[in-house]
């Protein structure tokens, strides 16, 4: 079995634990009470999620190309 990394997005909930999504994934996401929780819970999605598109026939996207960045703009406050 060949291995593949897929980045992982975490955004805090504002009510504890975090929502991760897989952006080369769409629709991939799950969440965890702590970030250790939520690196397990995204682990089995994406295994599930890749399982599931083998058995479709579908190709898994290539992650290796991908750029992650951060901008800063201004938000107009009320």
């Amino acid at each position: 079995m060949k291995t593949q990394t897929f980045q992982l997005v975490f955004e805090s909930d504002p009510t504890g634990g975090y929502t991760v999504t897989v952006p080369a994934l769409p629709g991939c996401i799950t969440y965890g009470k702590n970030m250790q929780e939520a690196r397990e819970m995204a682990r089995d999605a994406i295994e599930l999620y890749v399982e599931d598109m083998t058995a479709s026939g579908e190709k898994i996207p290539r992650t290796g190309n991908a750029l992650l960045g951060t901008i800063e703009v201004g938000v107009a406050s009320k």
